[in-house]
Order: structure tokens, then sequence, then C-alpha cells
């Protein structure tokens, strides 16, 4: 069913189509609250949160985007939040991140590694994502794991397509670069 007819049902008070909505997006919010936290807890108690602030939210709602769109932007906000209250007792633990992408992951590697090497790449690209800030780890996230398009990046982040375009670029260059150093220094 179509999130907007959802979205229509729900503010007429059927919950039953609340139900159906996060059904329909639970799976890759929690995939995206747990890249962006690092942890399966938290981010299963973030993606709770999202779903209650966007089910407070929905009256707001506009339909300027769409509702995955929408969501992404409450979760990435959400989770950045969290980020940041937390900064220092920040973890770099990546185990649900690795968990929840699987092999999609494996695909960030330019070269085509030995299947014994899987192991050792999630471990680099696990180490080199917590390395990242968190604005990099999201827009990489969403659009190498999640598969959004820039258009869907620019409405997610509420940016123009070249700022999307440019902020990627960076990200991507900046996480090429810790893997680089983590292998240059054998510290896989």
């Amino acid at each position: 069913m179509d999130d907007v007819v959802l979205v229509q049902r729900i503010l007429s008070g059927d919950q039953a189509a609340y139900a159906d909505l996060v059904r329909a997006h639970q799976v890759r919010l929690l995939r995206l609250c747990a890249s962006l936290l690092g942890d399966a807890t938290l981010a299963e108690d973030a993606a709770q949160e999202v779903f209650f602030k966007a089910y407070q939210a929905l009256p707001s709602f506009r339909g300027r985007s769409s509702v995955s769109t929408w969501l992404y932007r409450i979760a990435s906000n959400h989770c950045l939040d969290l980020l940041r209250k937390r900064r220092r007792e920040r973890t770099e633990s990546w185990d649900a991140f690795i968990e929840a992408s699987g092999e999609q992951l494996h695909e960030l590697l330019a070269d085509s590694r030995d299947p014994a090497d899987t192991v050792a790449d999630r471990e680099l690209i696990q180490r080199a994502l917590a390395h990242l800030p968190p604005d990099y780890r999201l827009i990489l996230t969403l659009r190498e794991i999640e598969g959004l398009s820039y258009d869907e990046l620019a409405g997610t982040l509420q940016c123009s397509l070249d700022a999307v375009k440019a902020r990627l670029r960076r990200a991507r260059q900046e996480l090429l670069e810790r893997l680089r150093h983590f292998l240059s220094a054998g510290s896989v």
C-alpha cells in the first residue's frame, strides 16, 4: 500500500495503518540507526523513538518529500543528536552495523578480494567508518548501504544536489584515506 494512503489512514485514526507503516520502514530505519550509533540496543531504542516522533509529527507532514525521506530525516537528526549527547563516551563498536549491512559493505572496497579476506575487509571497513565524522558515516550509509538516490539524499539531508555530491565525494575520500592509513600501518 502507498505510504501517502497509510498516512491519510493514520491521520483518520486507523492504528492498523500505523503498524503497516512501521513494518514497511522498520528494517531500513533500524539499519540506519545501527550504522550511525554502532550499537544494536541503542539502535532499537532510537528506531522506536523515531517512529514515536514521526507519529507525533505526522499531522505536520506536508508531502513535499516521500514518507521514507521524511523518516530518514527524522532518524538522521535523532541519531546525530544522540551522538552529540554521548560524544565523551562514544563507542567504536560497529558489530551491529556489519551485521545489519551484511555483504553489501564488502562492496565498498575498490578491488576484488579473495573470499578468505572478507572478515579482514569487514574489520578494516568497520575501523575506517568508526573514525569518520558522523555526517560522513550518515551519507555513506544512506548512499552505499541503503541505496538512496542523489535526489533522496538531498531531501533527507535537506541540502542541494550539488551539496550532496560534494559531501559524498569528501566522505568517500576520507574513507579511502582511512582505509589506506590502516592498510599502510598494518593495523587490521
